[in-house]
């Protein structure tokens, strides 16, 4: 692999495009791994490997990584582009004999997430794990069975990339959903693309703590979500298998942090979209101004999702009050990280050695990851398939 390393006098937070070797990028595409939870030392001495947890459905989970060009937009972080996504498809597979299990994270992408991470959350190790040694549960390019399946679209938290939505979302293809996950250039710490460069993030500190950067932020993702929408119409259009596995008269949306935000917005703005989920998103501005889904109130299921130890609870609680007759659910001894791949991976960290107990309960709460994950999942799952069936009610 040829890359260049971050240099400790520059900003973590500028953006910029490293060269990668093409194995390095092979499948830009992402996410989860071979059952079981603890931690293993990974092959050759690389650190620790993280296990997560198996997806429970009756189906085997396939991956397929999409490279998206939206030409009728600039990039909000580099104007001098247009804007560019990359998403990955999960769905039922027919068969995953032959077909090889996709890394939670590429390398250029595990190295990338290795620097810029911590930065973010401070309570996780700079050295020691084996970011890049996590396999997940989908198969790169298997085949997809007959049959159009509903849709969910993920949008992760601020900062972070696709890949640490992958527990869930392998567990909704688990049972029978076509999921996409989003990831936002410039905002996500890293995004790997199939020529091999990676994308950082262009963030110096809570999006939140400027307005201006924030309304961008959130912009910039529901116009990204509306984008894959026109995309993956355009594919079910062509004679792709992967384009015919999808049911898109049944679309719902879910996202955590930024992405619950822009979940919610996204399914006021666009009629596509027939339900969400926002995982403790914020509904109105940092001045308080509200956003129209929450100031017009939904008019189609919306669930919100949060966690009894979020720092920003009581900011939270300022836009989700006047969400009268909208549905609630909290998950308790938990915090605001319960909702990704960390719910998992923090204590096993722990358990490693490699994240003190105060890390661990600050990023995802005491709550035992057998007790959030199936949590986190279950809720999101009875949600869709209550909303996304389809006329003989089969979802």
């Amino acid at each position: 692999m040829s890359s260049s390393s971050s240099s400790s006098s520059t900003s973590p937070f500028t953006v910029k495009r490293r060269t990668l070797t093409k194995s390095a990028v092979v499948a830009a595409a992402a996410l989860l791994l071979p059952a079981g939870s603890g931690v293993a030392r990974a092959a050759g001495g690389g650190g620790f490997t993280l296990r997560l947890p198996a997806p429970t459905g009756p189906h085997r989970v396939g991956v397929t990584a999409l490279h998206m060009t939206d030409r009728s937009r600039r990039d909000p972080w580099q104007s001098d582009r247009h804007r560019e996504l990359m998403v990955s498809v999960l769905h039922p597979a027919r068969d995953v004999h032959g077909y090889p299990v996709a890394p939670h994270m590429t390398a250029g992408a595990a190295q990338s997430f290795q620097e810029l991470a911590p930065l973010f959350h401070p309570e996780l190790p700079r050295t020691g794990v084996h970011w890049a040694a996590t396999m997940t549960h989908a198969h790169t390019g298997a085949p997809v069975p007959p049959g159009r399946r509903p849709v969910l679209l993920y949008s992760p938290g601020g900062g972070d990339p696709r890949t640490l939505g992958t527990s869930v979302a392998e567990e909704l293809a688990s049972h029978g959903y076509v999921v996409v996950t989003i990831d936002h250039p410039g905002d996500a710490t890293e995004v790997v693309f199939p020529d091999g460069s990676v994308r950082t993030t262009v963030f110096r500190g809570d999006p939140r703590a400027d307005p201006a950067l924030f309304r961008t932020v959130i912009e910039t993702r529901v116009a990204d979500t509306r984008f894959v929408l026109d995309q993956l119409e355009a594919l079910t259009a062509g004679r792709s298998e992967l384009g015919r596995t999808m049911d898109l008269r049944r679309v719902g949306i879910y996202g955590h942090s930024a992405g619950g935000t822009a979940a919610a917005e996204a399914m006021h703005e666009d009629r596509r979209i027939r339900a969400a989920v926002n995982l403790e998103g914020f509904l109105d501005h940092p001045d308080g101004e509200l956003f129209p889904v929450a100031e017009h109130k939904p008019d189609r299921p919306l669930l919100l999702i949060g966690s009894d130890g979020f720092s920003g609870r009581k900011e939270l609680e300022r836009s989700w009050s006047v969400m009268r007759g909208v549905p609630r659910r909290q998950i308790g001894n938990a915090t605001h990280w319960v909702f990704t791949d960390y719910a998992s991976m923090a204590p096993q960290l722990q358990e490693a050695g490699l994240m003190s107990a105060q890390g661990r309960n600050s990023l995802v709460g005491s709550i035992a990851p057998k007790k959030s994950v199936p949590l986190v999942r279950g809720c999101l799952h009875a949600f869709f398939a209550r909303h996304l069936r389809d006329s003989s009610g089969r979802h």
